[in-house]
């Protein structure tokens, strides 16, 4: 059985979690105090808890570490090819090359690696903010010179079609869209309308790419935005599409000349795809994909249960408990940070990992307030398993995604609100 209470000194190893979280996440020095000592923090970031690596995974690591020899090995089998495009021909009618299939280290590489590759530095990126922080961060790295393009102030926070018709030029060169709401409370987009958009930037100017950043949208839908003209669709491998079970990753996929020049990227010139490291990870990355769909289906089936419990209790949800999903999260407007830190406190407590840990809120890179994030997850970082989390400023909308399982959703739904009630921020009618 896992120790999950075993203490792991990380000190000396160049962890950011311990030796740089304070200038990597405070951007500060020594002189930052905290009302704890160092040693007495649990560090629940989310993409780096402080869990020790499951033995199953060290010895297949020994066993490969045994053969004393590292050199050039293929990134997947022909097997795992068939069987992806096999599911993804029967499930949306859509099959691919072989060559066509690239693997990312994850959605953030994926991003970067993107843009850069895409893009000259005398060119444009047309983004619809809000968006990802980094989305920009992208541009930014990449040298190119980003046009915003805000989305309608309106409930439904549609795109500005006029506004995009006017900044798009000839050096516009990518366009990007986030299918998900982020920390925005818009409801995130259907595939349907992230396909007008495409068929309208395309009709201004036909050799503009569009990349669609997918996560938590895939398997909701029947369709996915590659089926309506996206030359790129990017999402994370511990979201949606990994079941649960893929321990990292994010993928690629698009237009054979996008996958390609992304992989000679990521590799170099001749070699593409041809050669990298895939430390064994393949059965993990079948059986996750397979289970995938049943995944989803019960992390939407919580998201529709917390939409009609806390409606009922007065709250605004995004999605409300009857509109159409385009994804797996659902936003909750609880109007103060004490009502925020009490949820994500009823998600931990329902958490199979580190429910004994109390969440706070906390500085996190790249966002210009403290967020609070909970997830006791069997995978670090990953949002298909129970979790929530927002940033502490107005309107205080908390996020709450995944689950496993459904019976896993609807505890967590209910751990949190047993927690406001706990805390006097609600009080329950006779009945919800």
């Amino acid at each position: 059985m896992y120790n999950f209470d075993e203490i792991i000194d990380r000190k000396g190893t160049n962890a950011l979690n311990t030796d740089g979280f304070r200038g990597y996440i405070f951007h500060a020095g020594p002189e930052k105090v905290f009302p704890y000592k160092d040693d007495e923090f649990v560090r629940m970031w989310v993409a780096d808890m402080e869990f020790g690596v499951a033995p199953e995974i060290l010895n297949e690591l020994r066993k490969r570490i045994d053969r004393r020899i590292f050199g050039y090995t293929g990134v997947y089998t022909h097997d795992y090819y068939n069987s992806f495009s096999k599911w993804c021909k029967e499930h949306y009618d859509w099959s691919f090359p072989e060559e066509e299939l690239c693997f990312t280290p994850g959605i953030i590489p994926a991003l970067y690696q993107l843009t850069e590759t895409l893009c000259n530095k005398d060119e444009k990126v047309l983004m619809n903010t809000p968006a990802y922080g980094y989305f920009l961060h992208s541009a930014e790295y990449a040298g190119v010179h980003v046009l915003h393009s805000p989305l309608k102030k309106k409930p439904d926070g549609t795109f500005d079609y006029d506004a995009i018709r006017q900044k798009i030029n000839e050096r516009t060169k990518l366009i990007t869209i986030q299918r998900s709401k982020g920390y925005a409370t818009r409801p995130s987009f259907s595939v349907h309308q992230i396909g007008e958009l495409i068929a309208f930037c395309k009709g201004i100017k036909p050799d503009v790419k569009v990349m669609v950043d997918n996560c938590y949208g895939e398997f909701v839908e029947t369709l996915e935005p590659s089926d309506l003209g996206a030359d790129m669709v990017v999402g994370s491998l511990i979201k949606n599409p990994g079941g649960g079970l893929a321990p990292i990753g994010g993928y690629i996929c698009g237009t054979r000349e996008c996958v390609e020049r992304c992989a000679y990227r990521l590799s170099a010139p001749g070699l593409g795809q041809e050669v990298g490291a895939n430390l064994g990870l393949m059965p993990a990355l079948y059986q996750g994909l397979f289970l995938s769909p049943t995944v989803v289906s019960g992390a939407l089936k919580g998201a529709v249960f917390a939409a009609n419990i806390y409606e009922r209790l007065g709250y605004a949800c995004v999605p409300n408990a009857t509109e159409s999903r385009h994804d797996i999260i659902q936003a909750v407007t609880l109007g103060s940070a004490e009502a925020m830190v009490a949820f994500c406190k009823g998600i931990q407590a329902a958490a199979p990992v580190d429910s004994y840990v109390t969440p706070e809120p906390w500085a996190m890179p790249g966002y210009d307030s403290d967020v609070i994030m909970a997830a006791g997850a069997f995978v670090q970082g990953s949002s298909i398993e129970l979790s929530a989390d927002g940033p502490i400023r107005p309107p205080y909308a908390v996020y709450f995604q995944g689950g496993l399982t459904w019976y896993h959703a609807k505890l967590g739904i209910l751990m949190s609100l047993q927690k406001l009630v706990e805390a006097g921020l609600v009080r329950l009618p006779e009945s919800i």
